[in-house]
């Protein structure tokens, strides 16, 4: 049984494009999703949430994101973070408990970990940390795409901390809002994905006290429980939620050439045999992006050990996710024909909104850098003849 209902998706669905035209936050939304206790959806019911497992709450993204693209990946960085938490807690690990708990209770979780020009994203921070003494620590540093910039109430971030021995560190930790400690820029006016919200925060000294730190951990990928929860997680929903936004368009172009005619043809464009190819391919990329994901959201949930090949493949489903929902919105476009060029239409946004996977990570150029140290050995272990 699905935890959204359909009528709550109906309703979200009807706000979508008018967040979209106002770039607004979808207020309306978050707190019909908060009622409807999803802040607590993914927290094991021992925490006071619904215990969804991760391929369950996945599934929910997906449903989430063909009724409102922007707000589900809004979300889902929520959603992330509490799946964090409940990797570390499952590997012996007591900080993320606190997550949990106020996850349950309703409170929202936002995700700050990338940086301007920063392309190793979770694997090393350029933000500074400082310690406070006290077990905490106080960062510097700038912050971009932070979803639901206007009404998170813990943002989860990260960085950098040398010690006296010259040793570098991250630090992983939860800032509370109202702590202080950083200006948010209002400077999300981008293409698609608009109401994410997602603005700049400058952190200006932001405080992580001692009772949230979640991790000290060697810069680089590990099986560390905070920087493996956070990978798995966001790869894996991230293309979850892309997945929601390609099923929706093929259901839009679908429906559309039911009632489109060609005049030359005296007919329907659905029973144009080039327009249900169009269709068809779309869909079928997406049917394979599918079972790619659950088989990774499965072997997550069941402990998998995958090796080597783990976090490439991670990073590969997200891809094959976003790239498929991007070829599916593009085979809706060229199906349904002008209209679709319309601004207010649905396909439209959903066209805006899916191009934002090309940019979150883990990107093209680091996938196959991954899969070609993964076949090939990196490029350091080839011995160079100077002569």
């Amino acid at each position: 049984m699905a935890f959204l209902d359909d009528d709550l998706l109906e309703r979200i669905h009807n706000r979508a494009p008018r967040y979209d035209a106002e770039n607004a936050f979808p207020t309306e939304d978050f707190a019909e999703l908060k009622a409807a206790g999803y802040y607590g959806a993914f927290v094991p019911k021992e925490y006071g949430g619904a215990g969804l497992t991760l391929p369950e709450i996945a599934a929910e993204q997906t449903r989430l994101a063909k009724a409102a693209p922007a707000t589900a990946l809004a979300i889902n960085m929520h959603q992330i973070i509490v799946g964090m938490a409940r990797w570390m807690v499952r590997r012996g690990d007591e900080r993320g408990e606190m997550v949990l708990r106020e996850a349950a209770e309703g409170k929202l979780y936002a995700f700050g970990i990338s940086e301007p020009g920063n392309d190793l994203v979770l694997f090393g921070s350029i933000t500074k940390a400082e310690s406070d003494g006290e077990g905490g620590y106080l960062l510097t540093g700038l912050k971009v795409f932070t979803s639901m910039a206007p009404a998170w109430d813990r943002l989860m971030t990260f960085g950098a901390y040398t010690a006296e021995d010259g040793v570098t560190k991250d630090v992983f930790g939860v800032i509370l809002r109202e702590d202080g400690g950083f200006t948010m820029k209002n400077d999300w006016d981008v293409l698609g994905m608009r109401a994410t919200q997602s603005n700049s925060t400058r952190l200006e000294g932001a405080h992580i006290r001692k009772d949230r730190v979640l991790g000290v951990v060697d810069p680089g990928a590990s099986k560390e429980p905070v920087v493996y929860g956070i990978f798995s997680n966001f790869e894996l929903l991230l293309g979850s939620t892309y997945l929601g936004i390609g099923e929706r368009a093929v259901e839009v172009a679908a429906e559309r050439v039911k009632t489109r005619r060609s005049v030359a043809r005296a007919d329907v464009y659905a029973t144009d045999p080039d327009i249900r190819w169009r269709i068809a391919d779309g869909a079928l990329g997406l049917a394979a992006a599918g079972p790619f994901l659950r088989e990774l959201e499965h072997d997550v949930e069941n402990g998998v050990d995958g090796g080597d090949a783990e976090y490439p493949r991670f990073s590969a489903a997200k891809n094959t996710a976003a790239e498929a929902a991007i070829h599916a919105v593009d085979q809706a476009i060229r199906s349904m024909g002008g209209g679709s060029y319309s601004r207010k239409g649905e396909v439209s946004r959903l066209y805006r909104d899916v191009l934002a996977g090309l940019f979150q990570p883990s990107d093209q150029e680091s996938l196959h850098g991954s899969w070609a140290s993964l076949i090939l050995g990196p490029v350091s272990s080839y011995a160079h003849d100077a002569e």
